[in-house]
């Protein structure tokens, strides 16, 4: 019995030393992303998910002068790491084609802005969402005021930049923001936010 107990617990760590499979997958993933040029930004924007991707930009405008693609499906997430994405995607040297998919709303679509409109694409089921930033705040009278104050200064910016990005009068956008306004492909090219539709990559490289 204690051989046998014995050799289990051998086979016990050899499992989990072993490296398993998705590990090896991930890395092959991880390879061919980078060697293609491509960035994906799928799901909430957070401080860790700004972070991969703010990683993998430096490192490809290091390595390359040449186009970066960025595939991005995201309902948005945190102002700030959106605008950590943004500023960095206008910061580093090799161009960047925003290629929206799925949805792009809120923070995401702030940091979709952040290139130049003819890099701006889309397939051809997204949905664009823009509305003013949000929050909540407890604690002290004087703390809700504070925190009020930055929202409202939040939604300035955002509308600033929108307005900038699409050429539509600030009193404009600051009024269509008072509430959700979701926006097809093709309404999206009229407002400004979507520089072309695209089938394929070939159309994005065209």
């Amino acid at each position: 019995m204690e051989h046998r107990r014995h050799a289990m617990e051998e086979h016990d760590e050899d499992k989990e030393s072993a490296p398993t499979t998705a590990e090896p997958r991930n890395a092959f993933l991880e390879e061919k992303a980078f060697k293609s040029r491509t960035v994906l930004l799928f799901g909430d924007i957070s401080d860790r998910s700004a972070a991969d991707v703010i990683r993998r930009l430096v490192a490809l405008d290091a390595d390359s002068n040449m186009p970066i693609d960025m595939l991005v499906s995201s309902p948005g997430g945190h102002l700030e790491s959106g605008d950590a994405i943004h500023d960095i995607l206008r910061f580093i040297t090799a161009p960047v084609n925003m290629i929206g998919t799925g949805w792009v709303g809120s923070a995401a679509t702030h940091m979709y802005l952040a290139v130049p409109k003819e890099r701006r694409f889309c397939t051809p089921n997204t949905r664009f969402l823009i509305h003013q930033p949000s929050g909540g705040a407890g604690g002290q009278a004087t703390d809700i005021a504070i925190h009020a104050k930055e929202i409202i200064k939040a939604r300035e910016r955002v509308a600033a930049v929108i307005a900038r990005e699409t050429g539509k009068p600030l009193d404009t956008v600051l009024q269509d923001i008072e509430r959700d306004r979701w926006m097809s492909p093709e309404e999206a090219i009229d407002y400004g936010l979507v520089g072309r539709i695209v089938q394929s990559k070939t159309d994005v490289h065209k």
